[in-house]
């Protein structure tokens, strides 16, 4: 009876020794996961959304607007439809390119606000109007002539006509700069209630023109340039209203022809990173009820990745080097646990949501074999968006422009293009080559982001307000003479609220040019060159529509 005793607790010492063991195991591990969560990730999360919850909804209404007038148009007839799709394309291609100005403009501003000089704000905005403009002209001088380099690819006359039409309403570009310029400086919320407006005006203007006054794709070409300018005009008067421009306009100055060197070091690789992914879908275009899932899905990661290019830009102008971290991984962390859920409504609802778009029974097919591959290629494209944010808020654009044409133009097209048209496997063939070019892609750049030196990069972007540090260095200036900046700052509350920006430690006397200006005889030689030269083209263009016209 005692061996028997003795042997059971024996026995019961086993178990418990092993249970204590496991617990410990299992205490390790959750130490461990817990040491991986930063540090004030929680209300990280909550200055993400508050961020990117508006610029989402703010983004769905700016698309919504040109969804409409293609809804609208649709009904007058097909040809009237495919003349609007086809100018929404080629609106597009030019609308990318507008807009990486206001890419540059948003790096130097986030970086420049968050370092507190903020009269350079205004300088760099007034440089990226003029640069902007100058860009029209060269879009103009295109659309002038569109309709003839359309007709050399055998495109549907008719087609053409209405397309032709639509294009010559999509010369604003000042929105995309008033955008970034509030954002960056975290004002969102009156962003998003004015494109709603601007979406219900769109509305309205679409239904009197086309269904009141029977104006046709005219008529729906006027109702976007009306809400396109009603929607600048807001937002410039309520920057007036809260005189948000105060501390930042110090009205017009030369200054603003100085840097533009610079400042095209950083347009011209975003212009190549952004340009290249957007178009390489625009190529899978012909699948459309998938592009317009994939455009839509799209802008939810994309907000948190307009939400961390504000968040870390602003960290790292005022050399927070802990924060712009931070901002960093819990963006994409965002970016991804909501592009997953978007990912499996995708994946569970592929045989229901096609029925939105269509009842061909063909095409529902089809588009219901593509999302089974969308859906993960979603997910992995957000942690891209988010990931590409901060490049682009790092200041490190040629990084992002060269994964990007690695991903898509030497993976994802080739592979697509061979499985689509030598494996004869069709539209799945492209998309899979997209995921292929994608994946890798987003890799490349998350590595790139985990070996990042953080200090290294703050210290340059803080030091010379990112201009004289990595813009610099793009263009093979020597950085090696940086001063150090210090990183201890902890304050996790950036970027500013809205009353918050008009702060009491303003600079007035801030520096807005750094380095050696030129003197104004230079300034007039460069800059009428570059007028001259846009002029020249532009004119060119003009005198060859002119031509083709009266031979016509």
């Amino acid at each position: 009876c005692s061996a028997k005793h003795t042997h059971t607790h024996t026995h019961t010492h086993t178990e418990t020794k092993e249970k204590n063991d496991l617990r410990s195991v299992c205490s390790r591990c959750l130490r461990r996961a817990r040491n991986l969560i930063p540090i004030g990730y929680k209300q990280e999360v909550v200055q993400l959304f508050k961020i990117a919850v508006p610029v989402c909804t703010s983004q769905l209404a700016g698309y919504s607007t040109y969804f409409i007038s293609t809804v609208f148009c649709g009904h007058l007839g097909r040809t009237e439809l495919a003349g609007v799709a086809l100018a929404n394309a080629v609106r597009n291609l030019h609308m990318n390119i507008r807009s990486n100005y206001a890419y540059a403009s948003a790096t130097n501003h986030n970086t420049t606000f968050g370092s507190g000089n903020l009269k350079r704000v205004g300088v760099i905005l007034q440089r990226a109007i003029l640069i902007s403009l100058l860009t029209c002209l060269l879009c103009w001088t295109a659309l002038l002539n569109s309709e003839y380099i359309l007709m050399a690819f055998r495109e549907d006359p008719e087609v053409i006509r209405e397309m032709t039409v639509y294009c010559f309403s999509q010369a604003i570009f000042l929105v995309q700069l008033q955008v970034k310029y509030l954002q960056n400086q975290g004002i969102v919320w009156p962003l998003c209630i004015t494109d709603i407006f601007a979406l219900i005006i769109s509305a309205l203007s679409n239904y009197i023109f086309l269904y009141v006054l029977n104006l046709g794709v005219a008529g729906s070409a006027a109702a976007n340039v009306i809400s396109q300018y009603s929607l600048a005009t807001m937002i410039f008067l309520y920057i007036q209203w809260k005189g948000l421009h105060k501390d930042t306009w110090g009205g017009w100055s030369k200054d603003c022809l100085q840097e533009w060197g610079a400042y095209m070091c950083l347009a011209i690789p975003s212009l190549v990173m952004v340009c290249l992914e957007w178009w390489t879908y625009e190529i899978g275009e012909f699948l459309s009820i998938v592009y317009e899932l994939a455009t839509m899905a799209y802008m939810f990661p994309g907000g948190f990745g307009v939400a961390a290019s504000v968040r870390v830009g602003t960290a790292l102008g005022s050399g927070d080097t802990e924060q712009a971290k931070l901002s960093a991984q819990m963006s994409m962390a965002c970016a991804v646990s909501v592009s997953l859920v978007i990912a499996v409504v995708f994946g569970t609802t592929k045989d229901i949501i096609t029925y939105i778009f269509s009842s061909d029974e063909h095409l529902r097919k089809r588009v219901s074999e593509v999302m089974v591959i969308y859906a993960p290629l979603h997910l992995i494209d957000a942690t891209a968006a988010a990931a590409g944010c901060t490049v682009r808020a790092l200041g490190k654009q040629k990084i992002g422009a060269i994964c990007n044409v690695f991903g898509y133009y030497g993976l994802g097209l080739p592979i697509g293009a061979s499985l689509m048209f030598a494996a004869k496997q069709g539209v799945m063939g492209l998309w899979t080559g997209l995921f292929v070019g994608v994946l890798v892609q987003t890799v490349i750049i998350v590595v790139y982001l985990i070996k990042l030196n953080w200090k290294k990069a703050t210290q340059e972007v803080s030091a010379c307000d990112l201009v004289c540090g990595q813009i610099l260095s793009f263009c093979n200036f020597p950085t090696d003479k940086l001063q150090e900046v210090p990183s201890e700052n902890t304050s996790t509350s950036l970027p500013y609220t809205e009353n918050e920006i008009l702060s009491d430690t303003v600079d007035h006397g801030a520096v807005t040019t750094v380095g050696e200006p030129l003197s104004n005889k230079d300034l007039a030689l460069r800059r009428g060159m570059t007028l001259g030269v846009i002029l020249i083209i532009f004119t060119a263009g003009v005198i060859t529509h002119v031509l083709l016209t009266r031979k016509d």
